[in-house]
């Protein structure tokens, strides 16, 4: 491929005049441009992209590290992302921890040998850890995404997950349920823990408490609910209605429920927080909180930008959408 220097040699001009010619960056006399352009065109020589952004000290390269490309939550993440950052010039390089503290560690350091210029990361890893985080003395831009940890550097963009389970318990409650079971994430992810406190905080404002034996940890994967849902709904007490933490998990508790026969809402009522795509398809229909996950992919990749423009020295900013509570027909009444 031509270099620059190549241009040069041939135009026999300096490589800074093909610089000013290409970029548009000073003035260059008409007889001079024309040798330039003409040169450009017989060694077809196209200017580096990547050359020209290094000089910047910049790749146009956003990196984006999900907890699980298996899920279809993330799948629609990702969409969002690729089209937000080609509208502001960069392009996304995605990245998947399958909610693994260590491939976590190994995608950001991917993303330094990169020189990625900002990472969207949905952390998956202890809170403690992310105290010791370091970039080697490199800082990049970073947004955590739908969950936080004990960081006070990183912008952060969530949901609600507190209301989001407190809506749907509420729902459940009016309803008449009183033994309420949850298939929980992960308790040491913010969405995991904050999901459970708030089931538990809406009970205990009704004078009740979930029984420790149907609290169960599906581990945000649906083969995992699958089998605790099974479980659940084998005890000889088993709750009368599930509050399931997220889509995929419901689809596993679904199945565990069809598969042993019961019919939903009449033998027992499931609702969760999130959805997938597809899942209007089912019947019943899943009664359940949405996130907004096109507006919340946007807002991270726009305060991502403004950081990577502005520097790192803006304090860190936190924005929490709100969830919304779909109504289906896979809840009913105690006493149907």
């Amino acid at each position: 491929m031509a270099t620059i220097k190549d241009v040069a040699r041939l135009a026999e001009v300096s490589t800074a005049t093909v610089s000013a010619v290409v970029n548009e960056t000073a003035y260059v006399s008409p007889s001079l441009r024309t040798r330039v352009l003409a040169a450009i065109s017989e060694l077809k020589y196209a200017p580096s992209a990547v050359a020209r952004n290094l000089k910047r000290g910049r790749s146009q390269l956003i990196a984006l590290v999900v907890a699980d490309l298996a899920n279809p939550f993330f799948a629609r993440i990702v969409c969002a992302a690729e089209a937000a950052v080609a509208a502001w010039g960069y392009s996304l390089v995605v990245f998947n921890s399958d909610e693994k503290p260590d491939a976590e560690r190994r995608a950001l350091s991917r993303i330094r040998m990169l020189s990625c210029d900002g990472v969207v990361l949905v952390p998956v890893g202890l809170p403690s850890h992310y105290l010791r985080r370091d970039f080697e003395g490199n800082s990049m831009p970073m947004v955590l995404f739908g969950r936080t940890v004990d960081d006070d550097r990183s912008d952060t963009v969530t949901l609600d997950n507190v209301s989001a389970a407190k809506q749907v318990t509420n729902y459940l409650l009016d309803l008449g349920h009183r033994r309420i079971g949850t298939i929980t994430g992960p308790l040491h992810l913010t969405t995991g823990r904050g999901r459970l406190d708030g089931m538990v905080q809406a009970m205990a404002a009704r004078g009740i408490a979930p029984q420790p034996e149907h609290v169960r940890s599906g581990e945000f994967r649906e083969d995992v609910a699958y089998s605790v849902a099974r479980e659940l709904l084998l005890l000889p007490d088993r709750p009368s209605a599930l509050y399931v933490a997220n889509g995929v998990m419901a689809l596993g508790a679904m199945r565990a429920m069809v598969d042993l026969g019961l019919r939903c809402p009449d033998d027992i009522s499931i609702a969760s927080t999130d959805t997938i795509p597809g899942i209007g398809g089912l019947r019943p229909r899943l009664t359940r909180t949405e996130h907004p996950v096109g507006d919340m992919t946007n807002e991270a990749l726009r305060l991502l930008v403004d950081r990577i423009d502005r520097g790192l020295g803006l304090p860190p900013r936190n924005v929490v959408f709100q969830p919304a509570l779909v109504l289906g027909d896979s809840c009913g009444p105690i006493n149907q």
